[in-house]
Formats: C-alpha cells, sequence, structure tokens
C-alpha cells in the first residue's frame, strides 16, 4: 500500500512538474527548437531524479545514444522507456498521431521539437515532406524515434514486428539503432503502481543502410528482442505459464 501511495504522489507531481515547466520554457520554446528540447529535456530530468527518491526505481541507459541523424528502433513498455531513449539524445522526435497535435502543451512542444504528425496511411508523405525541411534547413536534423510494434507491450508479449519499419529505414536511407529495455517490469504501461528496481534502456549497435526488408526485419527483431529478454532475466521477470 505505500509503494501505490508513493507511486500516485509521484504520478501527480510529475504533470504538475510538467506544466510548470512548459509555462516556465515557453518563451525559449518559441524562440527556437532548441529552446523547446531543453524544456523537455528538463521534464525527464526531474521524473527520472524523482523516481529514484520518491519511489525507489532507478533508471539506467546502457550503450552508446547516438548524435547523429539515425532511426531508433525501439522496445516500447511504457511511458518510461519514451522518458529514457529521449533524455538520452540530444535531438529526439517522434512520428505521432495528428490528433495528438491539438493536446495541450504536448502537442504543442511535440511540434516544436520536430515531431512528425501524420494521418493514417499517410506515414510516407509526412516523412517526405520532414526529410525535405530537413535537407532546406527548415528543420534541424536529429534522431527519429519509432516503436516497430507499434504499441506498448507487456514483458513476456509476443507482439509481431510491424514492416512498415523497413520502409521507413529503406526511404530514411539513414542508419538505424535498436533499442531494447525491461522498464516495463517496474513501470508497466496500465495502472499507476511503480515498482523499486533498475529500469534500463540499452542502445544496441546500429545496423547500416543497405539491407534489404527481411534482413533488415529479422536483424531488427532478434536483436531487440535477445537483448531484451536478457535484461527482463536480469530485472527478475519470470514469464507466467
Amino acid at each position: 500500500m505505500m509503494q501505490l501511495i508513493r507511486s500516485f504522489i509521484h504520478i501527480v507531481q510529475m504533470y504538475l512538474a510538467m506544466a510548470v515547466l512548459a509555462i516556465v520554457y515557453f518563451p525559449f520554446a518559441l524562440a527556437s527548437a532548441a529552446g523547446a528540447h531543453a524544456a523537455c529535456h528538463a521534464f525527464c530530468r526531474w521524473t527520472l531524479w524523482t523516481l529514484d527518491w520518491m519511489v525507489g526505481l532507478k533508471t539506467e541507459v546502457r550503450g552508446t545514444p547516438p548524435t547523429d541523424e539515425v532511426m531508433i528502433a525501439a522496445k516500447h513498455q511504457s511511458f518510461l522507456d519514451i522518458i529514457l531513449i529521449y533524455n538520452a539524445v540530444p535531438r529526439g522526435k517522434f512520428i505521432m498521431k495528428r490528433q495528438l497535435m491539438f493536446s495541450p502543451i504536448l502537442g504543442q512542444y511535440a511540434l516544436r521539437i520536430g515531431c512528425v504528425p501524420v494521418n493514417r496511411g499517410k506515414r510516407g508523405l509526412a516523412i517526405k515532406k520532414m526529410l525535405h525541411d530537413v535537407k532546406s534547413g527548415k528543420q534541424q536534423g536529429g534522431q527519429l524515434i519509432i516503436y516497430p510494434q507499434g504499441t506498448r507491450v507487456a514483458p513476456g508479449v509476443s507482439v509481431p514486428f510491424k514492416v512498415g519499419t523497413a520502409a521507413l529505414y529503406e526511404q530514411l536511407g539513414q542508419p538505424c539503432v535498436p533499442v531494447a529495455t525491461n522498464v516495463g517490469v517496474f513501470w508497466p504501461r496500465h495502472g499507476i503502481l511503480r515498482k523499486q528496481g533498475l529500469g534500463v534502456v540499452e542502445f544496441l549497435p546500429r545496423i547500416e543502410p543497405g539491407l534489404g526488408t527481411a534482413a533488415f526485419m529479422k536483424r531488427m527483431e532478434t536483436e531487440i528482442e535477445t537483448a531484451s529478454e536478457a535484461l527482463l532475466v536480469e530485472a527478475g521477470f519470470v514469464r507466467r505459464g
């Protein structure tokens, strides 16, 4: 019960901090995308710091986070892996549903840091525009973060990797950095309970451009799943059945 109370308090103060930081950094976010990134990184650092001492959930980033223009293909288990991955790279941005553009605070900051809003079935056009904007200088390059399984996946649950990731890899012509995680063991995708332990995201060796669809998909999925499974074992996760 005490851990549940601590978790609830952490969640409340986290969203309060989001609102306060959004207001404080608003002039800087208006002035430049760098100001918006600074606000988002400040929120991530605050959340991780309070998560440690308020809840007892420590975090760790392993491997080498990229600083150049790459596609990051990550295992997605909860909001915590979003925070950890974004905080580890200098100019992270996401492909997001266009509806999120209209979310207070979140939508406006997402657009400012270069997230790519897409309508269903029109991701290709959105990516082409992003590449054009980067090439023309209208937008900074950065690290495009995507989730190949398309949704949050609880530890131990099997969900197929979508082939659209390979199409994006080919279209971007950039290296792909796979990322594994075990954070869902401690910060589940549903509910408010946060467990004590060590949540990890691990940046794996990059996959250079040039692989065919089948070869890329097999390598990406194998590396992400193998590394994530090892992290789950390290976290003490026991599969049911």
